[in-house]
């Protein structure tokens, strides 16, 4: 059981938008916060089209639907996050901004407000370092696709009391979610791989190996991966990914974390991946996955 029942999502991009659409369909009031509204129409219409998708599979029933979208409300307006439960912040991977969104909702959030991290690479003890609530703050790194992937990895800081630590766990269960424990150290469990499996797939296409479709094909049926590496990238986002490599590389110096230069190539076109119609393929709609 959980005590938490207002769930603010601040960052309303593919990672915010997917955590959004976890926490309203499990019956959470759900605030969603970004400072453009042409983001929040966006992922509203995105939230739409994949539970619309779910009616029609038989995976969700229609007032299900119904009522998942009642609970998902968009703002500009940060001080609409003041009643909140657990924000969870789903922004750039760049500690200054982090620390700046923090800094002002510790001003607007009560006190027993748990504040959540959906960070990736960056410690969570420095992101809670310049949040005002150190003991009351925690990773929460949900799974790309979110509303899909069960998978929430699940890490205290430093100064993370077991009373936040409790309420967040209990909080990621009621989600639906998987959690799991990990310690606060570089991209976690999954990113830890990750980030340099892309990279060498990446780096495969620069060498003239093979062509993205035909990697994407070699992994998905000699592996059973439902996804090839370069189809996940483009869901990510170039330049996801390249925030990504920098903040893991800047921790470990571990080189195949580098960000290889066709990525940065690649942001300078504008292919930036599946929200901008081309990344490492081509795409026809910009719809959340899974819609």
């Amino acid at each position: 059981m959980t005590d938490i029942r207002t769930v603010g999502v601040a960052g309303a991009g593919t990672m915010g938008a997917g955590i959004a659409i976890v926490a309203a369909r499990a019956g959470f009031a759900t605030r969603v916060y970004d400072t453009r509204q042409a983001a929040l129409d966006n992922a509203r219409a995105q939230t739409e089209g994949f539970l619309r998708k779910s009616v029609e599979r038989g995976k969700l029933k229609a007032e299900q639907f119904e009522r998942a979208m009642a609970n998902w409300q968009g703002t500009t307006r940060l001080e609409d996050l003041a009643d909140c439960d657990i924000v969870i912040e789903a922004v750039f991977e760049d500690l200054g901004v982090k620390h700046g969104l923090f800094a002002q909702l510790d001003k607007i959030c009560a006190s027993q407000t748990i504040f959540a991290s959906n960070t990736s690479t960056i410690s969570i003890t420095e992101i809670a370092g310049g949040s005002g609530r150190v003991d009351r703050f925690v990773g929460m790194h949900f799974c790309l696709p979110a509303q899909l992937m069960k998978l929430v990895e699940m890490s205290p800081g430093l100064n993370t009391s077991d009373e936040t630590w409790r309420r967040a766990w209990a909080f990621c269960e009621a989600l639906g979610q998987q959690p799991v424990r990990t310690q606060d150290t570089p991209g976690f469990i999954l990113n830890y791989f990750l980030i340099p499996y892309n990279n060498d797939a990446i780096r495969l296409v620069e060498q003239g190996v093979a062509e993205p479709a035909e990697i994407d094909k070699a992994i998905k049926t000699a592996l059973g991966y439902p996804m090839g590496p370069l189809e996940l990238l483009d869901l990510v986002g170039m330049d996801t990914q390249r925030l990504l490599c920098d903040a893991m590389y800047g921790l470990t110096h571990e080189l195949r974390a580098s960000c290889p230069p066709l990525v940065k190539r690649m942001i300078a076109a504008g292919h930036l991946g599946k929200k901008t119609g081309r990344g490492f393929h081509r795409y026809g709609d910009s719809k959340m996955f899974g819609a």
